[in-house]
């Protein structure tokens, strides 16, 4: 199944957005997000997406400082873009978050983890990357099962307006060392391919 657009018009007030994303009740396992001021809804991700996601976020735990949360399901807001994420990982101080229900501004988070679905690889590439970039989160790891040449990692860093500089892209079987305040290397060989 594919992602499923439900609103065309990119030029609505980003409150109405908001309103409409958080008091619509979309189906039941499925994640529901605002990519450029557009909601999409897509299924849930698959065995494969949730075993990738599993072992990064296992491993974080182990660097993390305790104060910090690691959130599988917690959207960021970044209103700039008309963006409303769910990343798959989102590293943030849990103090920050405590007072939120639905979403926290996007510059709170401390690095956000894509991995790609079949169905919307290309928002994880560009969309999801500048919305980052924009709201200044300092670290974006994509990991793309579907790249073109095969499944990569790619770690950006450093944002300038809406573009991230590439900190580091290796393919599955190679380690990717993701900086400070993390220091951790992660072992792409452990993440299933398709």
């Amino acid at each position: 199944m594919s992602a499923l657009t439900v609103s065309q018009d990119s030029d609505q007030n980003w409150d109405d957005l908001v309103r409409y994303w958080e008091e619509t009740e979309w189906p039941e396992d499925s994640k529901v997000e605002i990519i450029e001021g557009i909601i999409t809804v897509a299924p849930a991700p698959a065995l494969r997406h949730n075993v990738i996601a599993a072992r990064v976020q296992r491993r974080l735990y182990s660097v993390v400082p305790e104060d910090w949360g690691i959130f599988q399901t917690l959207a960021i807001a970044v209103p700039s873009r008309l963006g409303m994420l769910i990343p798959d990982l989102l590293v943030a101080p849990v103090r920050e978050c405590a007072e939120v229900d639905s979403h926290i501004p996007a510059a709170l988070a401390e690095l956000v983890v894509e991995v790609t679905s079949k169905s919307n690889a290309g928002h994880d590439r560009v969309s999801k990357p500048a919305a980052c970039a924009t709201a200044g989160i300092p670290l974006y790891l994509l990991v793309d099962r579907w790249a073109p040449g095969g499944p990569t990692a790619t770690l950006y860093g450093e944002p300038k307006g809406d573009v991230y500089r590439v900190l580091s892209a290796v393919k599955f079987g190679d380690p990717i060392r993701l900086p400070e305040p993390f220091d951790l290397t992660l072992d792409t060989g452990e993440f299933p391919v398709d």
